[in-house]
């Protein structure tokens, strides 16, 4: 019996479940690894596949079983579709050796002609590293990228070797490079690192996820329709650039996440891998099993090992070309159910068990963590998965899919419709429920917002709190409708950071408040680039109330990551709730976390506590915007703390 049905015995009936489980585990491991062979060693597509150059030339491969030609054309040959052809190997694959070691010059552009049933058509080699847009006509094409050694374009990496402290809970900054710069423009790998990797150093976070790096055609997709999959954007810079980066991130102590999306692939043909050999079951499902009947993108068969081989190699490329240090991986709900999560409640166990599960997904799941673990002991993988799907984060070995966390997506949606409702209304137990229930032994990542909650159409919780006063009365005279705001967004973030994970994340910006909604230009928008920006400045105007937010949450992430209160073992202990005076009040370890969420009455808390204790962090204090009226007393004649809340504030108290 596998121990996942010991941490959760609710999941005893399912025990064939579990059991199919590991047994379609160990059976892909059997199938697609040979003699000897590990899961390192068998994801190493992208060292055969693409372009490899010798002392003596270049080495071409690809797969494309259900291609009759192919040949490479470029500027090199002058785009001529038949002077380069490549033969036919086994299995579908496909080779040309090109002699001359410069016979494809760095930056040199690249197609391959292929030839399937009766048609003929150009398409981006699948593992090309690099690809580049016309800017007259969006047409696109692969450049090879093989700066000399000499030249200044190879990077030389300064940091050895790099593992995130195991000390520090993951405090995860997620950033998109292109809207990070307050210019309306699409902003680069190098001024991401000059001008925002320091705000983030500063604010405490060790960990950024960045979103959007794998190529994608669309900008305004937000990165989520991934075209070319061993490709770096190159609206952002050059492969250097972004190594430099993510170098750079190591040198602060950061660590850095590339938010990797393998649940689905854009439509794209003339710059995607979709029909690369001219059949649409190459690397999806054939037919409508292979659309996504929400997103209009293309679906992965788990089931082929060449799209397991392709998946984990481009896992391992990942980690090891460009040093990443884990991945969130996007849209798993979607990947877990034939359905795809759309319109399901996940109200009983047996929905994650049913013929809707899609089990070839589960193993590609189990693989991909087992990799990355072998990889780098260390590395981060986080799901990002609505249904709940047990076991998520749980070893392997022990029944589980093997990721390090899930994000505690119940949470943002849980704070959205709450903050549209009136403040006497919120409910505080219902609040409790919703931060603190999480599956056993399953560990979180909290949070109250991120992009999504973000995107045109919503709004993030202090437009939510503050709407069109944020426009007019963030200057320091302010308005009580501003003063609410600010005083609630400290609590949520506070509330959520304590209770909703092991980990916390914060989209950029949204730590001091970022006024409206991101849009991406568009034809809708004429193209702008409005709300595709960061407005830094804001938290740095000394006249503007932006400030306090950003003061806050770097005292809080410090407080985070100095203090061990998200560990697993730092269970949440409640003290005293009281939904009609609007208090809550617990424990994680030695800290006590107070809370007044009521819109006008003052609250005192007394608690049993005969320790000493120190305040760690007081939402009143007027470097965050208060009015210092909140404190903390020891009551030796009664020994306990008397705690005194203003209306809208917290306390967090170490008892030593």
């Amino acid at each position: 019996m596998y121990k996942i049905l010991e941490i959760d015995p609710y999941l005893k009936p399912y025990q064939d479940d579990i059991n199919l489980r590991m047994e379609l585990y160990e059976k892909a491991k059997k199938r697609l690894l040979s003699s000897g062979q590990t899961l390192s060693s068998f994801a190493n597509g992208y060292l055969h596949y693409g372009f490899h150059q010798t002392d003596n030339g270049w080495f071409y491969r690809e797969w494309a079983p259900g291609a009759d030609s192919l040949s490479l054309k470029g500027d090199f040959n002058g785009w001529d579709n038949h002077s380069h052809p490549l033969t036919a190997q086994q299995n579908g694959d496909w080779e040309i050796f090109i002699p001359g070691k410069n016979a494809l010059p760095h930056k040199s552009l690249v197609k391959v002609h292929v030839t399937s049933k009766g048609s003929e058509f150009d398409r981006i080699p699948l593992y090309i590293n690099r690809i580049v847009q016309d800017p007259h006509n969006n047409n696109s094409n692969g450049m090879i990228w093989a700066p000399e050694e000499e030249a200044r374009e190879v990077y030389k990496w300064n940091v050895k070797a790099f593992s995130l402290s195991t000390t520090e809970p993951p405090l995860i900054y997620e950033c998109h490079i292109g809207m990070s710069s307050e210019e309306g423009k699409i902003n680069t790998y190098s001024e991401f690192m000059d001008n925002v990797l320091p705000r983030i150093k500063k604010c405490g976070y060790n960990i950024i996820q960045l979103m959007a790096v794998m190529e994608h055609p669309y900008y305004a997709s937000f990165g989520y329709q991934v075209a070319n999959f061993f490709s770096a954007s190159s609206r952002f810079g050059t492969p250097e650039e972004l190594k430099q980066l993510v170098d750079t991130a190591h040198s602060m102590g950061i660590a850095v996440l590339l938010d990797l999306v393998h649940s689905h692939a854009a439509t794209n043909t003339l710059d995607g891998i979709n029909e690369f050999d001219g059949t649409d079951y190459q690397f999806f499902h054939a037919g409508n099993a292979g659309q996504h009947p929400a997103w209009g993108t293309k679906l992965f068969n788990y089931a082929k090992p060449e799209v397991i081989h392709f998946l984990l190699s481009n896992l391992k490329y990942w980690m090891e070309e460009y040093r990443f240090d884990g991945f969130r991986f996007d849209g798993v709900t979607s990947m877990l159910y034939h359905h795809h999560g759309l319109g399901e409640a996940f109200d009983n166990y047996a929905k994650y068990f049913s013929m809707a599960t899609d089990t070839d997904a589960v193993t590609y799941l189990q693989l991909a963590n087992e990799l990355i673990h072998d990889l780098n002991k260390n590395a981060v993988t986080i799901a990002e998965d609505m249904s709940g799907m047990p076991g998520m984060c749980i070893p392997i070995e022990y029944g589980g899919i093997g990721f390090d966390y899930r994000l505690a997506m119940g949470v943002p949606d849980y704070w959205v419709k709450t903050v549209q409702t009136r403040d006497e209304d919120w409910d505080l137990g219902k609040m409790w429920y919703e931060l603190t229930t999480r599956r056993p032994k399953e560990k979180n990542i909290g949070y109250c917002e991120s992009h999504d909650q973000a995107l045109v159409g919503d709004k993030t919780i202090m437009f939510w709190l503050a709407d069109s006063d944020m426009y007019w009365h963030m200057d320091l005279s302010g308005s009580l409708n501003i003063d609410r705001a600010i005083a609630l967004h400290k609590l949520i973030r506070l509330v959520s950071m304590s209770l909703s994970g092991e980990g916390y994340m914060n989209f950029m910006g949204n730590e001091f408040g970022h006024p409206e909604w991101i849009d991406f230009p568009r034809e809708g928008n004429g193209n702008s680039f409005h709300y595709a920006r960061r407005q830094w400045s804001l938290s740095e105007n000394q006249n503007l109330k932006y400030q306090f937010l950003l003061e806050f949450d770097r005292a809080m992430i410090n407080l985070a990551k100095t203090g061990d209160m998200l560990g697993l073992n730092h269970k949440s202990k409640l003290i005293r709730l009281d939904n009609d005076s609007k208090i809550i009040c617990y424990k994680k370890g030695d800290y006590l976390f107070a809370f007044n969420f009521h819109m006008n009455k003052n609250n005192t808390i007394e608690v049993p506590e005969p320790k000493k204790h120190r305040i760690l962090l007081n939402s009143d204090d007027k470097q965050f915007g208060g009015f210092e009226y909140s404190s903390c007393e020891l009551d030796k004649a009664r020994n306990n703390i008397s705690i005194k809340l203003n209306p809208r504030t917290a306390i967090v108290i170490k008892c030593d």
